[in-house]
């Protein structure tokens, strides 16, 4: 059983400590913010209002923060703009617990209500909102969505970290998201990992760093297009030629994490491919970055 502690981050808003995962679902620096500018603005929300319609995918919806922050941003620049939303998350009571302690109270009544009426009832039908909560094993889930020929306009990548969730992080598992991202759609995540971008650019993806938020480092977005995708740094680049870029696979995507994380690191010695450490020696980069 996962047991979640509640901590308070810097911008006020709440997040738990997983004890399963060992991790927090959000920087320290604030749950809230993180939303906001690692998810919502990198996807162009606000832009994506405008055109009158959007569907959004959140991958481990959590406590319901990326959800809330992009309703939020669509109704204050569209009020009409109607929305189709698909959560997947695999423990329901993250997002219980967190409504049932007030996580959602630094966001409007009337997203506190709809994100509420969702994580009760699986399920919420509104005026402008079409959503669903997919319990489960998000390799599985998202499986659904593919079924259904559910392109989505944005996606979110929220997973805890590869080294404490590296089934949410393969190739195998970035090909089956890839084939939800709409043709002009955008995918972001936190994670600027070279394994995970070295994934997505192996699932067909280009990819492109957004802007540090709380962390050190930057985020990752990802789009079949190259337009509206900020660059990689010379660094950053050089970073997908190192041993760190050997992504994580998952063939049957049905591996435990100890094995995928075993794989990798058999993958990793055999390779000829420089270490990390030398990569930060030739591009003069502290260990602090």
């Amino acid at each position: 059983m996962d047991i979640l502690t509640p901590q308070l981050t810097a911008d006020g808003s709440l997040t738990f400590f997983s004890s399963t995962f060992q991790e927090a679902f959000h920087s320290h620096h604030g749950g809230k913010q993180e939303a906001e500018s690692k998810f919502v603005m990198p996807c162009r929300v606000g832009a994506w209002a405008k055109t009158g319609h959007v569907r959004i995918l959140d991958i481990c919806f959590g406590l319901g923060y990326n959800s809330a922050a992009a309703l939020t941003e669509i109704w204050r620049v569209n009020p009409d703009c109607q929305v189709e939303l698909r959560g997947l998350e695999l423990n329901w009571d993250v997002p219980q617990q967190a409504i049932a302690q007030g996580g959602l109270g630094r966001w409007p009544a009337e997203i506190q209500e709809i994100i509420s009426g969702l994580v009760t009832h699986l399920d919420y039908q509104g005026t402008n909102l079409q959503a669903r909560l997919l319990i489960g094993d998000a390799r599985q889930t998202s499986q659904h969505l593919i079924t259904d020929h559910w392109p989505a306009d944005v996606i979110f990548l929220d997973p805890f970290s590869p080294p404490h969730c590296p089934q949410l992080w393969t190739v195998e598992f970035l090909k089956q998201i890839s084939q939800l991202l709409a043709p002009r759609g955008y995918l972001a995540t936190y994670s600027a990992a070279a394994a995970v971008r070295a994934a997505l650019q192996l699932a067909g993806l280009r990819v492109g760093s957004t802007p540090p938020v709380g962390r050190k480092s930057p985020g990752t977005l990802a789009r079949w297009l190259n337009a509206d995708l900020p660059l990689l740094t010379p660094a950053e680049q050089a970073h997908l030629q190192t041993k760190a870029a050997i992504p994580y696979r998952d063939p049957g995507l049905d591996a435990t994490a100890t094995d995928i994380i075993h794989t990798r690191q058999q993958e990793q010695c055999q390779s000829s491919l420089i270490s990390t450490s030398q990569w930060r020696r030739e591009w003069h980069i502290s260990n602090s970055k």
